[in-house]
């Protein structure tokens, strides 16, 4: 059976989507599948943050987009137990325009090349980068579905507007099957109202994709990337360990 692909995405930074990414990779490992992780994301967090050396990358996504290298030859180990890492680097910074140069735009590159590969995985997840340019549409384009991270803070649902239209506007375009798999809340804390109000909100619109686990604000999580670890790895007994782990199970259960 083919990989399920999900799209970690969200406009904004600071929304936990790399952290995110990191440990629904690494708790799915943890119960069996086998992942890739693909950083989309220029600052390559997810990858020094799950443990891969930058010296270390010979090929990245850059190479697999623009330099015709293939997936396989830009994948690494990671951390984390039953995960792969495709990683990215500053290069993928200058994606956008070589692929308008070469008139690539209308190609959904990123398909493309993750299709030799997709019967050998479970989930492949794609980190997209905190804008809505052509990166973040061949992730989309690709997807088969999308999280979206969104903090439990006042101008939260600020933008959320704008990246719905840009989902829609890809189902439209190019990916009619792409759908919302779920909206994870992060940074939340369950003694402020504001946490409360902004959870009730999302859950008046967004209702059953709405997850029932909510990640807390918590040190380790923090802490963790700087390790080049996953919470599972850094600190499994933490309240941030034991949030993601609900997640995961409830991501699972979406798919079967």
């Amino acid at each position: 059976m083919s990989a399920k692909i999900i799209a970690i995405t969200n406009q904004k930074g600071g929304v936990g989507k790399t952290t995110t990414t990191i440990n629904l990779a690494s708790g799915l490992g943890k119960l069996g599948k086998k992942v890739l992780l693909i950083d989309f994301d220029p600052q390559g967090n997810s990858t020094s943050g799950i443990g891969i050396e930058k010296d270390s990358i010979n090929y990245d996504i850059f190479d697999v987009l623009i330099n015709d290298k293939n997936i396989e030859e830009a994948t690494y180990p990671c951390s984390s137990h039953n995960v792969s890492v495709v990683p990215a680097t500053i290069n993928l910074a200058g994606a956008d325009l070589h692929l308008m140069k070469e008139n690539r735009t209308e190609k959904n590159i990123l398909k493309e090349k993750i299709n030799p590969v997709i019967d050998k995985y479970d989930y492949i997840l794609i980190d997209c980068p905190p804008s809505l340019g052509l990166l973040n549409r061949n992730a989309l384009s690709t997807a088969h579905s999308a999280i979206i991270p969104v903090q439990s803070h006042y101008y939260a649902l600020e933008g959320l507007t704008q990246l719905l239209s840009t989902i829609h506007l890809v189902q439209r375009l190019f990916n009619e099957k792409l759908y919302i798999q779920g909206i994870l809340i992060t940074m939340f804390n369950r003694r402020t109202n504001l946490s409360r109000e902004v959870k009730n909100e999302l859950k008046k619109y967004f209702k059953e994709r709405v997850y029932n686990a909510t990640i807390p604000q918590n040190i380790h999580l923090a802490e963790a990337p700087s390790k080049g670890l996953s919470i599972f790895d850094y600190k499994k007994s933490s309240r941030g360990a034991n949030a993601y782990h609900r997640f995961v199970k409830e991501v699972i259960k979406q798919n079967g």
